[in-house]
């Protein structure tokens, strides 16, 4: 039982981290005014700010328990989960859309599992294959109803901002997997301290980024903008990166690599929900029948790990 009880505390932590980072869509379009690299320069500078607000009165018990190769796979989560991912999803979201850039990301979990089947705790391929058929289907419903509308973008700019999408899909592939293999041998740190060192290291690395970001000036905007960049960025570095992140490795402790992947659809799920609320429109039925679908396939998963805890009771 109390395994089943880490399943459902895992999944609604999960749950919570996809509410979270399916904010992260809709900041490229409310900041439209600035660049990607701006936006992920503004955002992780933030994240680290706040991150070293945090984690500063816990730093002296902390700090001896990082070694030098836990530093170095801080370095490499926050490059793939951070700077590189969000600058290709903002160009992806600016170049091509939300509902396509949603749409690639989707195919997070399957890529996420696949990987992670080989992982312990898994579960064997064939009793995923519900969850990852309906999974694909829910995204394709998405997909359908993205290449059925017509587009002004010429078409070198939407493969653009397909080919950023699938970079962010390569890039966060990577570090899910990796961040979960890292949590699963730090018994020593708490996911909460490093999801707080990721910060620290990010808004390092934001730093560096800044630099060429903002080199070509500042001008052309306007104190409005900049207030709405501000406020962005702020509230994308609190939610997505402080809540988000935090939620996610807690999730990341309670289940098996297999199913945290299908945990990265609630993302797609919320993406998809905010940018209702943005338009200000219902979902289509395609788009109903893909929410249904996503919904069912993280279901179908989370059936496929309860049988073999109930057979090992």
């Amino acid at each position: 039982m109390g395994n089943n009880h880490d399943t459902w505390r895992g999944v609604a932590f999960g749950v919570g981290a996809g509410a979270a980072w399916g904010l992260v869509f809709l900041a490229p379009e409310l900041a439209s005014d600035f660049s990607p690299m701006q936006l992920s320069a503004a955002r992780y500078l933030a994240y680290g700010l706040f991150a070293v607000a945090l984690v500063a009165p816990r730093w002296r018990s902390l700090a001896p328990r990082i070694g030098r190769a836990e530093w170095w796979a801080l370095l490499r989560l926050s490059l793939l989960g951070n700077i590189v991912y969000y600058v290709l999803l903002a160009s992806a979201v600016q170049l091509g859309g939300v509902a396509m850039t949603s749409l690639v990301i989707g195919f997070l979990p399957v890529a996420v599992t696949l990987i992670g089947s080989r992982g312990h705790g898994a579960v064997p391929l064939r009793r995923l294959a519900p969850t990852l058929v309906l999974g694909v289907a829910g995204i394709a419903c998405v997909g359908w109803q993205t290449l059925g509308v017509p587009s002004t973008l010429p078409a070198a700019t939407r493969l653009t901002g397909f080919l950023c999408a699938l970079g962010a899909l390569a890039s966060w592939t990577a570090y899910a997997v990796g961040n979960s293999r890292w949590l699963a041998r730090l018994h020593h740190v708490s996911s909460h301290d490093w999801s707080l060192l990721t910060g620290l290291m990010t808004g390092a690395l934001a730093l560096l980024l800044a630099v060429p970001a903002f080199a070509g000036g500042v001008g052309g905007h306007t104190g409005a903008q900049w207030l709405r960049f501000v406020g962005v960025s702020a509230g994308v570095a609190v939610v997505a990166s402080i809540l988000g992140n935090a939620l996610w490795n807690r999730a990341s402790r309670l289940l098996p690599l297999t199913m945290i992947g299908q945990m990265i659809l609630f993302e797609t799920l919320f993406a998809l929900l905010y940018g209702f609320l943005w338009e200000a429109r219902w979902p289509t039925a395609l788009e109903a029948l893909a929410m249904v679908l996503v919904s069912a396939s993280v279901l179908s998963c989370i059936s496929a790990h309860r049988r073999p805890l109930a057979a090992a009771h």
